[in-house]
This record gives C-alpha cells, sequence and structure tokens, in this order.
C-alpha cells in the first residue's frame, strides 16, 4: 500500500526552517504575479505541498498550523481517508458524463444524506452545484417560480457571493462588489440583529432589530411582494455575528405568515461547524430552503440546494442545472466527508474546539482592551477589535491592529484569517480534527502576537 504524502499521516507539528514565506514560495509568487490576474488574492502567499489534520506544509518545507480550513472548507481535515478513498474509487471509474444527461448514483445518494440531515422531518429534494454563490442563486430562482413573487431581502453585513446576482445581496462594498456594478434589481437590505454594536445594548437586539427589520419589508417593500428573506444563522464574512436569540425565529415566522420562502444560508456554518449538523438548529428554526456548500465535500468543489419538495419541485424541468453540477468524484468525496463527521462525531469535537478557544480569547480580552467581543460556535469563533479604551464606549473599529495580529500570526506560522464589515475581526476556523496541542500552540501564538502591538 502506498503511504500517502498528506492528510492523516504528516506529522501534526508546526516547524518553520525559513522566513515566511520562505524563498521557494516567493520565487513562486513572481510566477503567480506574472500569470494570476490581480484580482485573485492572497492572504498568506505560502505554497502549500501537503496538508492534513490540521497543518500545511509549504514548497519551503516549513509547516503551518491551519486555523482558515481554506475557508471552513477542510472540516475533516485535507486529505481525509474517507473522502480521498471514495473520490479515488470515482476517478478510476468515471470523471464526468453530466448527470442532465446520463445520470449517476452518487448524486442521488448526496441528496439523500441532505434530506436526512438537514432540519425538519418533511418531504425534502436538493438540486446539486459547484458553489456556494450558485446554490445562493438558485435559491432565489426557486423562491421566485414556486411564489411568483420577485423581491428578495438580505441582511446588514450578509455575504452570499461574487455572482451578479449575490453581489447584490452583499452587503460589503469593498472588495466584493466595488465597481461591479450594475446589480441585480429588486434586492432590499434590512438590519441584523449585531449585540455587540446594537444602539441600545445586546439586551434589546433581537426584538428592536426584528421589529425594524419587519416594519421595513412591510412597509418599504410589500411583505406581499417578498419572494425570499435570505440569511446566515451566523453571518461569515460581515464578522461571525450571531444575531441575538430570539432574532431568527422572528424573522422564519414573519416568513412563514406572509408565504415568504425562508432561506438559511449555511454555506459557512453547515455541516458540524458549529457543533451541530447546521447552525439553524440551534434556536430550533427549520428553514424552508437551505443552501450548502464549503465543508459539504472534504475540499472538492459541491453545493446544494435542499429544501421542501413541493418548493424545489416549482422550477420547469431543465431550470435547474449546470454542466458539472454534482459532479460524480464532488460526490464521492461528500458521501466521505460526511462518513468521517459520522464516524468521528466532529460535532462533539467543533463543541470542545469553542470551549478551549473560547476560554483563551475571553482571557485575553481581559489582559488587551482592544478586544471588544470573544463570540462565535464551535469552531467559528472570533473576536473583534477596537481601539484602545473604547471597548465600553464607541466602539471604534481597529483594522489596523486587526491586520498587524494577523501578519505577526503568519510570520510565526499561524494561519488566521480577518472579515468584517470594518474590517476589524479576527475570525478562527481550525480543521475540526485539529489535535488539542496544536490548538493550543496556535492560541499562544495569538497571545503573543497582541503582546507586540
Amino acid at each position: 500500500m502506498t503511504e500517502l504524502s498528506g492528510g492523516p499521516a504528516l506529522p501534526q507539528e508546526r516547524r518553520l526552517v525559513t522566513s515566511i514565506p520562505g524563498p521557494k514560495s516567493q520565487e513562486l509568487l513572481a510566477r503567480k504575479t506574472a500569470t494570476v490576474a490581480n484580482g485573485v488574492g492572497t492572504t498568506l502567499p505560502v505554497f502549500v505541498t501537503r496538508a492534513g489534520g490540521g497543518v500545511l506544509e509549504d514548497v519551503d518545507g516549513n509547516s503551518l498550523i491551519d486555523f482558515g480550513s481554506g475557508i471552513a472548507v477542510t472540516s475533516v481535515g485535507n486529505s481525509a481517508e474517507a473522502v480521498v478513498r471514495r473520490a479515488t474509487e470515482q476517478l478510476a471509474a468515471f470523471t464526468h458524463t453530466c448527470f442532465m444527461v446520463t445520470p449517476y448514483e452518487g448524486y442521488v445518494e448526496v441528496c439523500e444524506r441532505l434530506a436526512e440531515l438537514t432540519p425538519g422531518d418533511h418531504a425534502k429534494k436538493s438540486a446539486l452545484f459547484n458553489s456556494g454563490a450558485e446554490a445562493v442563486e438558485n435559491a432565489v430562482k426557486i423562491a421566485r417560480a414556486y411564489t411568483k413573487r420577485q423581491a428578495v431581502v438580505v441582511f446588514d453585513h450578509g455575504y452570499h457571493g461574487r455572482t451578479n446576482l449575490t453581489m447584490a445581496l452583499t452587503a460589503k462594498n469593498m472588495p466584493y462588489k466595488h465597481g461591479f456594478g450594475p446589480f441585480a434589481p429588486e434586492v432590499y437590505r434590512v438590519p441584523l440583529a449585531y449585540p455587540f454594536r446594537w444602539p441600545t445594548g445586546a439586551d434589546n437586539c433581537a426584538e428592536q432589530a426584528a421589529a425594524q427589520a419587519i416594519d421595513q419589508i412591510s412597509k418599504q417593500v410589500g411583505a406581499e411582494n417578498v419572494a425570499a428573506i435570505v440569511i446566515e444563522p451566523i453571518a461569515g464574512e460581515g464578522g461571525f455575528i450571531e444575531p441575538a436569540k430570539g432574532f431568527l425565529p422572528r424573522i422564519a415566522q414573519f416568513a412563514k405568515d406572509n408565504g415568504i420562502v425562508f432561506v438559511a444560508d449555511e454555506i459557512q456554518t453547515g455541516f458540524c461547524r458549529t457543533g451541530q449538523w447546521f447552525a439553524c438548529e440551534d434556536e430550533g428554526v427549520v428553514p424552508d430552503l437551505i443552501t450548502t456548500a464549503k465543508g459539504i465535500a472534504g475540499g472538492l468543489p459541491l453545493a446544494a440546494v435542499t429544501g421542501r419538495a413541493e418548493i424545489m419541485d416549482a422550477a420547469h424541468a431543465g431550470g435547474l442545472g449546470g454542466t458539472y453540477g454534482g459532479n460524480p468524484v464532488a460526490c464521492a468525496a461528500a458521501l466521505g466527508s460526511i462518513e468521517t463527521m459520522r464516524e468521528l462525531d466532529l460535532n462533539a469535537k467543533a463543541k470542545r474546539i469553542e470551549e478551549v478557544m473560547k476560554g483563551r480569547l475571553t482571557a485575553l480580552a481581559e489582559k488587551f482592551d482592544i478586544i471588544g467581543d470573544v463570540r462565535g460556535r464551535g469552531a467559528m469563533i472570533a473576536i473583534e477589535l477596537v481601539k484602545s479604551g473604547t471597548r465600553n464606549g464607541a466602539k471604534t473599529p481597529n483594522p489596523e491592529a486587526t491586520a498587524a495580529v494577523a501578519k505577526a500570526c503568519h510570520a510565526e506560522g499561524l494561519v488566521v484569517l480577518t472579515c468584517g464589515t470594518y474590517g476589524n475581526v479576527l475570525r478562527f476556523l481550525p480543521p475540526l480534527v485539529i489535535g488539542e496541542d496544536l490548538l493550543t500552540e496556535g492560541l499562544d501564538i495569538i497571545e503573543r502576537a497582541f503582546g507586540t502591538l
């Protein structure tokens, strides 16, 4: 049997043998600059050759701790055994036929698993796509077909993709929307319950934000014109904002009362990331449609819209699809990823990651007053940085310190990401299979990084 070069066999240790990035990575970066469009950015220009568990190994032989998971994609680790096994078997059988031409069982199996795992005991159907943006765009198409309405409601701080329609749905201008308009019409934005920044305080956030959102929809759009309300149960790119408790159920009930399709965008939060299969389960919210991608297939491109059968069937035959949607290799990887999540109980592992990370980060917030908020669930944790002395006052965003901490972490071999509408949030998305020793070492690096400010 050939020994795996990466994946679970990779030594789980941080190892720095050059500066970050090293000379070979810098050479490759020069090649990237010459041939890859400038619009394709890179957070940390280390070129990876092997990865697995909680580490990434680059071309210079450095081994970095991974607190990014490819933006919440490699939850089961890079090259998880079941993912590699199933995808390899499928590669040897066939790589593609196009499900719309000659179908195959893997696509159907993935849809069966989605029907089992997603919230609610109603009859469900799915359609498979390639990316999260595709899934969101198709969810809107399906909702419009079902309701015969046009308007779509989204929320402040939301992120839904980079296609034309999903750019319109996305709140943040730079870098996602700037210069790319005009955008799709009939998109309306309403307030999100953002506890840390709610003007009258976190205790009033859920009730007041929901009331404002519903009032704006009713008066400015007309509930009878709304096809879909689309929301992330935890806002991802917007800053890992967990809406105040009670907000999501009230918005979902408003949608139900007015015949509006309630769409949960679980592309970043789904598949054990928050300690549950799906984040909307936390408050018992059962969406009409749910969009998934990222963690679904262990690193291969796959996305889905899953929902109530009668809504999913509203689109006419041929109205949904795509040449590569539900590619057989990606479907095999998804089945391997779900197998791994179940066998390793990755929901429990995500909850343990939350326990460790929140404990350390909360203590860190007591030490450094620029940490204004520690939040998130499972292995989706963030800290929001503010100007010194403003934590309990103006809460002025501090993107400069955020960038400096990230840079210091990168230099020490820890991959971290930033996000937030104001660019002042450090987000942590470790693989759910990361060892606790690496988790602790990564947190040590973060603490040292704050000490350099």
